[in-house]
């Protein structure tokens, strides 16, 4: 339904930020009947998209994705066909919970953590290769990446890499650990450094 790659906005983000840019809105308090924060990305079968689940469904298990995926041919632990019958039989598991006990049924387990590990999440380049090689048109970045969403919005759990990059955004407003006057040095006697200054200069 949308082209592979296509990697959507999360709807509460955007309207977050929109507020905060808004010189109306963004120190004005909250409406005493605002809803409260929902999850942020999918831990279990109750977050996952309807999409998603249809597509567990109609997995046909021949492991075309994972034959092709280049994290699962390099050794790791992912492996997209695994992903979506761990969110079947995840759902077969909790399903009848929910039926008997309502939305708020807890079984103590989740999808993610008990069924799918953040190693396996983690390997995933988000390449596509599975999603184009599926003949029943799954799309498995799009839950992969929904994971890894709840992993860091919701546990502050992303990778040592992912980390220092999100402190050196927070603080230095780029992906580098140096401040914005240093970003240049490395042109320093280069010949456009001298076009860099005067364009510095003139501001």
């Amino acid at each position: 339904m949308e082209p592979l790659g296509y990697l959507p906005n999360m709807e509460s983000v955007t309207r977050e930020v929109k507020l905060m840019m808004n010189p109306e809105t963004a120190f004005a308090a909250a409406p005493a009947d605002a809803p409260a924060p929902s999850r942020f990305g999918v831990k279990d079968v109750e977050d996952v998209t309807w999409k998603n689940y249809f597509d567990s469904l109609a997995c046909t298990e021949c492991g075309r994705c994972t034959s092709v995926c280049p994290a699962n041919i390099t050794g790791k632990r992912l492996s997209p066909r695994k992903i979506f019958i761990d969110l079947r039989a995840r759902m077969k598991e909790k399903g009848p919970g929910f039926v008997k006990s309502g939305k708020e049924f807890n079984d103590g387990k989740s999808l993610l953590s008990d069924y799918i590990t953040a190693e396996e999440l983690w390997a995933c380049t988000t390449c596509n290769a599975c999603a184009q090689e599926c003949p029943v048109n799954i799309n498995h970045p799009s839950l992969i990446v929904e994971m890894r969403r709840y992993l860091v919005m919701e546990e502050a759990a992303a990778p040592t890499g992912l980390n220092m990059m999100f402190n050196n955004i927070e603080n230095n407003g780029a992906p580098w650990q140096f401040s914005p006057q240093d970003r240049m040095k490395w042109a320093e006697g280069l010949e456009i450094w001298d076009a860099w200054e005067r364009m510095w200069r003139c501001g």
